[in-house]
């Protein structure tokens, strides 16, 4: 086949064969488009195409254009079919010729003008990630607003439950439990950019993508999350996921982490906590108690010395949850380590170095030997962002904590891991924050002032064994901010309840809830 490539996410062809499709599958395509009427001589009909592609699991979409040239219409329905397809797309005519024209016209570059999404006249909102606060946010403004025109800028072909990733390092959830495609959680009639992002302007309401192309807004939402900055560790990125280093922060290392845990009869265990902010601040020492949990009920626990390095002062930073957690310290025998931090890791030798710093302040480099160590990486906003007009010094997207509303642009917006507000980095924190910014983006696009505020909620299911959670809620300050009577559930004790909320019901709330725009324990509460 002659296949050309346009972009990462779109390539040409001429006339295609029906023989040709499972190729073009194992080619990793995922989608194809027919550019070449039926009528045309020498055309294989669209439906036989179409039928032969989605027996091998390819999307088909038929936009004819004739070879007198393409109607005035069609790029910009090209431009919208781009943004539901899954990429790549393949396209093709008789030459591809047209096909490459389409696309061509569908940037609408010649002009010198943004690309504009669809639906010109209604309200034009942008936003970059499409991971729980991207889709999150575009959900729950759908559900305010049929007059609201939404492109997500992702260029993940998968969106994760990242809370469920604690789980499959204890060997209780299946890693396939924890994603799915991006297309497919893409609310219905918002358009999807697989590209990523580049530079932002906000003086001319626009952002440059990692193309070059240009999207104009009117409203624009930044949450792409944060990095993980895994080369910030000597050593650690050439380590990972082989000679005991491993790490729940990322979705193919969890089963290695149970793996790990699930093999250790004796030895050495260390676990760590970078400096703040991270997200989830409770998910380090989580993977400490699941794992010596399992070591309890297997009757091993007293031959394996568990270590937990804490680069923090404290074991968790709100005092009303800490004496449950120092009984399950105690109970597994773990020793605390504070003011440490790990700087490098030589994964042949298993030897972890920590930066250790005393009472006064001095610093010394200690040497640990280990059999297994679960890494939390330093974390740090994206460089996109803290070289953007849009960050605080320290790089995160610059909010008004309540508002959600940046502070020197008032049509931009930013929640999740990437702002730049005080509360825990949780996907219940989006859960709630969610709302607040559809209902603030549509209020001040309407001529007013923001009317929902944000109290800081954020909570952490603090797994201290199987079957049991000390369920983290609070807010800005560390307020406790309990979703349920204390009568029912008190969060400040390890409780079966709160295990079986996280176990069955938030992977459920999060998919089926969250980001479908049902909001459920998450109504906005208006502005003091």
């Amino acid at each position: 086949m002659n296949i050309t490539t346009v972009t990462d996410a779109y390539a040409v062809s001429p006339q295609i064969q029906l023989s040709d499709i499972e190729e073009i599958a194992k080619k990793g395509f995922k989608s194809i488009i027919c550019n070449r009427p039926d009528e045309e001589e020498g055309a294989v009909p669209q439906e036989q195409i179409r039928q032969h592609a989605e027996k091998c699991g390819l999307g088909f979409y038929y936009l004819p254009v004739a070879g007198t040239g393409i109607e005035a219409s069609q790029p910009e329905e090209l431009a919208r079919m781009l943004g539901q397809l899954e990429a790549p797309v393949l396209a093709y005519c008789r030459s591809g010729n047209r096909s490459t024209k389409i696309f061509q016209a569908s940037l609408n570059q010649k002009s010198g003008q943004p690309i504009q999404p669809a639906g010109h006249n209604s309200l034009k909102v942008v936003i970059i990630g499409g991971g729980a606060a991207g889709i999150a946010t575009a959900s729950s403004l759908m559900e305010r607003s049929g007059e609201v025109q939404i492109t997500i800028i992702d260029p993940s072909d998968v969106h994760y439950y990242q809370p469920g990733w604690t789980m499959v390092g204890a060997g209780i959830f299946e890693p396939e439990y924890t994603a799915k495609t991006m297309a497919s959680q893409i609310p219905g009639g918002v358009r999807w950019i697989k590209q990523p992002i580049a530079t932002f302007q906000p003086e001319n309401n626009s952002v440059t993508l990692g193309s070059g192309e240009v999207l104009s807004y009117d409203q624009l939402v930044v949450c792409p999350g944060l990095c993980l900055d895994w080369a910030a560790i000597d050593g650690l990125e050439e380590t990972l996921g082989r000679n005991g280093v491993t790490s729940n922060y990322r979705f193919d290392l969890a089963p290695y982490t149970w793996e790990l845990v699930s093999n250790l009869k004796q030895g050495k265990a260390l676990f760590t906590q970078p400096a703040m902010p991270i997200k989830c601040a409770g998910a380090p020492q989580k993977a400490l108690y699941l794992s010596a949990d399992h070591w309890t009920r297997t009757k091993v626990l007293e031959q394996i010395d568990i270590e937990f390095n804490n680069a923090g002062a404290v074991l968790f930073g709100v005092k009303e949850y800490v004496p449950a957690l120092m009984s399950y310290v105690e109970k597994y025998q773990a020793k605390l380590a504070f003011s440490s931090n790990l700087v490098a890791i030589d994964g042949d030798k298993k030897i972890a170095t920590f930066m250790q710093t005393d009472a006064k302040g001095k610093t010394k480099q200690v040497k640990k030997n280990f059999d297994m160590i679960h890494v939390c990486p330093p974390q740090r906003a994206h460089g996109f962002i803290a070289s953007s007009p849009l960050s605080d010094d320290a790089g995160w997207v610059d909010v008004d904590q309540t508002s959600l509303q940046h502070k020197r642009y008032a049509n931009i917006w930013s929640l999740g891991d990437a702002a730049n507000t005080a509360n825990a980095k949780t996907a219940a924190a989006v859960r709630k924050q969610a709302p607040i910014v559809a209902e603030n983006l549509l209020s001040v696009a309407a001529g007013k002032k923001p009317v929902m505020a944000y109290s800081g909620y954020g909570s952490c299911p603090l797994t201290v064994e199987r079957g049991k959670i000390v369920l983290a809620e609070f807010g800005y300050g560390g307020a406790l901010q309990p979703t349920f009577p204390k009568w029912l559930l008190d969060g400040t004790k390890p409780t079966r309840l709160a295990w079986f909320l996280k176990e069955k019901i938030m992977p459920y709330l999060y998919w089926q809830g969250m980001l479908k725009g049902k909001e459920w324990l998450a109504k906005p509460k208006r502005h003091a």
